[in-house]
């Protein structure tokens, strides 16, 4: 997930309690949330190196816990070197501080493992990835969750009002805007008309005395229905499983192919529309349902796998560091292979998650390689 859904999960965590385990909790609470994430200092090596590590060891159990604990022991030692400089007592309880720190640390690899990006929770013994694929990698309406929440129980001034409201507009115009900033996307108009009136519900509730008694009760609200939230998804993503399937094996039967893989993915904000990719013996294929359709929407696109000659191209592109580094972290790799040896061949290879080849080339989840063409058989070696 997005790092502005872990801060207001995090956030969430410190004001349902656990700010109250020591000073600077809340503080901790939200740097914890997002440590996983420190893996973003693999960018340092670049575009591959980033896509190697990201969501690698910090996101494992290990490392997860190696952060958990970690970060309140710089908590401590930073009041510890205060403390000493100002001729001050401590002021922090590690204990408690390590409590909420694996609490929270928690959260981070559990959103992160709903959506279909996924986890690699058994690094560094076990490379599979894990995929939840109930959320889009980014969701709006845990935005609304836990950003209402922490907006009702946070808020105490002006100055608390105007940044929670220019958030609230930065997120809005993003929703709005949507349709124009990524051309042929579904995010759905009754989405935008459903965040716009919840907006408006918190503004109304903040003006009253609910917010201000209600307390912790309003965060730990938020993770209830979080979880119910989740559960939906769950049953929305098992139906149309089930649907995607039988029209897989329906393609694939009709084929003379053999279906060994399927994934059915969220869309953006929208529950009622899914992605389906599956892979057969002989291709790989995509295309989107919707729940209250009877049929898929739009057209089934397929990509075959490479044969003969493309096979060996294929194979010549796939030793690349780079081809190694995409193949690892892609879970539909399909390619094209174009050119001709008279100029130049192209291997291109994308993630069907997220495109297809040919689209956003230079892009995180898309990959060219040229190869050279192997000589004719049988040519003789000139001295």
């Amino acid at each position: 997930m997005d790092n502005l859904t872990h801060s207001l999960v995090g956030l969430a965590a410190a004001k349902a309690g656990l700010e109250r385990l020591s000073p600077a909790a809340t503080t901790l609470c939200v740097i914890a949330a997002n440590a996983p994430d420190a893996d973003i200092i693999s960018t340092l090596g670049g575009r591959w190196a980033y896509l190697h590590h990201h969501r690698g060891i910090t996101h494992s159990i290990i490392g997860t816990i190696a952060l958990a604990i970690l970060v309140p022991v710089l908590f401590w030692l930073g009041d510890q070197l205060v403390a000493r400089i100002a001729g001050r007592e401590t002021r922090m309880n590690f204990r408690g501080l390590l409590t909420a720190s694996i609490i929270v640390s928690a959260t981070h690899p559990l959103l992160d493992w709903t959506n279909n990006y996924g986890i690699r929770p058994l690094l560094p013994w076990n490379s599979k990835w894990y995929y939840g694929d109930l959320v889009f990698i980014l969701d709006p309406w845990i935005w609304l969750i836990f950003g209402g929440a922490c907006f009702l129980v946070t808020t105490k001034s002006k100055w608390q009002v105007i940044g929670w409201s220019l958030l609230a507009t930065i997120l809005t115009l993003l929703i709005v805007l949507v349709p124009i900033l990524r051309p042929g996307s579904v995010f759905p108009f009754a989405a935008t008309v459903v965040w716009l009136l919840c907006l408006a519900a918190l503004i109304v509730t903040y003006r009253t005395p609910f917010a201000r008694r209600a307390g912790a009760a309003i965060p730990l609200t938020a993770f209830a229905i979080l979880l119910v939230y989740w559960g939906g998804l769950a049953i929305l993503h098992g139906g149309a499983l089930y649907r995607s399937e039988k029209f897989a094996t329906s393609i694939a039967s009709s084929r003379g192919e053999t279906l060994n893989r399927i994934a059915t993915m969220p869309a953006l904000a929208n529950p009622l529309r899914w992605q389906c990719v599956f892979e057969t013996d002989r291709a790989t294929y995509r295309f989107d349902l919707s729940l209250i359709q009877p049929d898929i929407v739009g057209e089934t696109k397929r990509y075959e796998k490479p044969t003969g000659d493309e096979a060996s191209q294929y194979a010549i592109a796939a030793n690349d560091e780079r081809a190694k580094i995409f193949l690892g972290f892609a879970r539909f790799p399909v390619t094209r292979i174009n050119g001709d040896c008279l100029s130049e061949t192209l291997v291109e290879f994308a993630d069907l998650r997220y495109t297809e080849p040919g689209r956003s080339r230079g892009g995180t989840f898309t990959l060219d390689v040229p190869v050279e063409c192997p000589p004719p058989t049988g040519a003789l070696e000139t001295k």
